[in-house]
């Protein structure tokens, strides 16, 4: 990263599988983060511009990502871990720019506290979970905000959905075709010799496989064509 210090350019970074998406997808929050016991002086590391917008990304945005990966060390932060972090919001901040677009409603208290228990569910206790909060700065999952990343968190799931997933459609087509070329060949390579399930019978999983991938190439796509129109700049290295 040190060469890119101070330098634009569109980072290629690819987007995660449709539903593990949504778990990461986040936007951290422009403050100064306290870690346990010390205090740690924020700093701006990347700058997004589409021309009218900004989005920044501050060192404690990538903690702060960081704390919602499982299995991701945080003392002492890795470096391979900070840069995978600043790319995931790197993605988040083209899809915060886009959504500045779209008029919007406040999360109430009820989707913010399913939306925490949504990421609970990815680490083995809440207790585990609120630890991390506290090595990144948040007292707890009640930190004011704390709530409000999540609430912001919210917003961008919200936008993803309206953008990606609403306008998607399968045909039936289609649907056949998957089970003929893809789901059968599969079958029979895992199960052989076991009767092949009837058409109808997947019908359902099959439709839901054809959005998840159609989900995920529209988010590729996007991704790709904001970062020919987005300026992004690394300011320092992490």
């Amino acid at each position: 990263m040190a060469a890119l210090r101070g330098q634009k350019l569109s980072i290629g970074m690819r987007v995660l599988p449709i539903r593990p998406f949504f778990a990461l997808v986040t936007i951290a929050l422009l403050a100064i983060a306290t870690a346990r016991a010390q205090d740690v002086v924020d700093k701006t590391v990347a700058v997004l511009s589409d021309g009218v917008r900004t989005e920044l990304i501050t060192y404690s945005d990538i903690l702060w990502q960081m704390a919602l990966q499982p299995g991701t060390q945080l003392q002492p932060a890795r470096s391979d871990d900070l840069n995978q972090a600043l790319q995931i919001l790197i993605n988040q901040r083209l899809f915060a720019l886009e959504a500045q677009r779209l008029p919007k409603n406040a999360a109430n208290e009820k989707e913010i506290a399913d939306k925490i228990g949504e990421t609970l569910r990815y680490f083995p206790s809440s207790a585990i979970f609120e630890e991390r909060l506290k090595q990144v700065g948040f007292t707890s999952i009640k930190d004011e905000n704390f709530q409000r990343l999540m609430a912001e968190r919210l917003a961008i799931d919200k936008y993803v959905a309206f953008r990606f997933e609403s306008f998607i459609v399968v045909t039936l087509d289609e649907e056949r075709r998957y089970y003929r070329d893809t789901f059968v060949p599969d079958f029979r390579r895992r199960s052989p010799g076991l009767l092949i399930p009837a058409f109808d019978e997947k019908k359902s999983e099959i439709r839901e496989t054809l959005v998840r991938q159609k989900i995920s190439a529209s988010i590729e796509r996007f991704l790709d064509e904001a970062k020919q129109r987005v300026e992004i700049e690394i300011l320092i290295e992490v």
